[in-house]
């Protein structure tokens, strides 16, 4: 294994809290019902797109940066296991459903963003990093999957 692919709400902090309040504090200004929106986040900003919702991506980004300490709290477990793996040569890669300024800022406050050195947000992320990464690399959608690639890095 050359790579890995980590899902960030499954592995390194769950983003859907803070989307889902964020989405319902902006609702008003945005002009959109939350529970008129798909539930998958990519899909999600696609409609928020379509509908004119302006300038929804900085409101996000900035209700992110404000609030990611109440939603987001690093992992020194995970934390190891990222430095293991990078240690061990394997380029880490990062995917989510959700917007990319909300990832970004979600990556930074676990501490994981200069481990990484790819990132695919929003519909079909997976698959976009997976050809990024190439053929060989594995996917960890929890924790316990992360810990599983740490120790086949380690022979």
């Amino acid at each position: 294994m050359t790579s890995i692919a980590i899902d960030l709400d499954g592995v390194l902090g769950d983003t859907r809290p803070l989307w889902a309040d964020w989405l319902a504090g902006a609702a008003g200004v945005l002009g959109v019902d939350p529970a008129g929106l798909p539930d998958d986040r990519g899909a999600a900003a696609a409609a928020l797109d379509a509908s004119g919702g302006g300038n929804w991506r900085t409101l996000l980004e900035r209700f992110a940066e404000n609030c990611a300490p109440v939603y987001l709290r690093p992992n020194a477990e995970v934390g190891a296991l990222l430095r293991r793996l990078q240690g061990a040569g394997v380029q880490l890669g990062v995917f989510t459903d959700a917007p990319e300024q909300l990832a970004l800022v979600a990556l930074a406050h676990v501490g994981a963003v200069r481990r990484v050195t790819a990132v695919e947000c929003g519909e079909g992320a997976l698959e976009r990093l997976l050809a990024g990464l190439g053929g060989d690399a594995a996917v960890a959608r929890t924790r316990a999957e992360l810990s599983l690639a740490a120790q086949r890095a380690r022979r």
